[in-house]
């Protein structure tokens, strides 16, 4: 966490945010989130596997004027890899070619990743710093998916100062279209199982 926090919280809720808590009546209970630890600064094992489950991402930046972009990153379960226990990175996909992303962080390194799992319904909030690799082949090597039919410009390494979880409500449930394929898949071979055990039944 930067020094300039007094609480891991505090990369969020700055006093503008909190004078609004004070004003709309929920900052007491944001201080006893406080006094008790408040937000975790470091990958918990349960938060590394909920990432290493994930096939997509959200990633916030802001360039040197505070304008803010958000760009989706997605690919396999584990695109998005555990480093360390402050640390996550991910292959960059070449694209568009547009680098809006890579150009505000050259200017402005403050980043944040937003993490949505629709299936279970939880959705991870992360702050921190965030910066691009290029020409590291080591590191692409260890962030490409096997097999995965993309190619990788660089690498994208962002460091953690805070992190989040937030309730369920309001998040529709929704399931990956290859989970759903697979359980359908499932359901007809069960079914074809009943109505030989039916056929031979009537038969008997």
């Amino acid at each position: 966490m930067s020094e300039k926090f007094e609480t891991p919280s505090d990369v969020a809720f700055t006093p503008a945010v909190k004078a609004i808590q004070a004003r709309k009546g929920s900052r007491k209970t944001y201080v006893r989130m406080e006094e008790g630890g408040g937000w975790q600064t470091s990958i918990t094992p349960d938060l590394a596997e909920f990432i290493a489950a994930q096939t997509s991402v959200f990633l916030g930046t802001a360039n040197a004027a505070g304008q803010p972009y958000i760009q989706h990153r997605g690919g396999p379960a584990g695109f998005l890899h555990v480093l360390d226990e402050k640390t996550l990175a991910f292959a960059d996909y070449r694209g568009n070619r547009q680098f809006i992303t890579v150009g505000n962080l050259a200017e402005n390194p403050q980043a944040h990743l937003f993490l949505l799992d629709y299936a279970q319904k939880q959705r991870i909030k992360i702050w921190g710093r965030a910066r691009v690799v290029e020409d590291d082949a080591a590191l692409m090597g260890k962030l490409m998916p096997v097999g995965y039919k993309a190619r990788g410009e660089q690498a994208i390494v962002f460091t953690i100062d805070a992190w989040d979880a937030n309730c369920p409500q309001h998040i529709p449930q929704r399931f990956e279209a290859a989970e759903v394929a697979h359980l359908l898949e499932e359901r007809d071979r069960r079914i074809a199982e009943l109505e030989t055990e039916v056929a031979q039944l009537k038969r008997g």
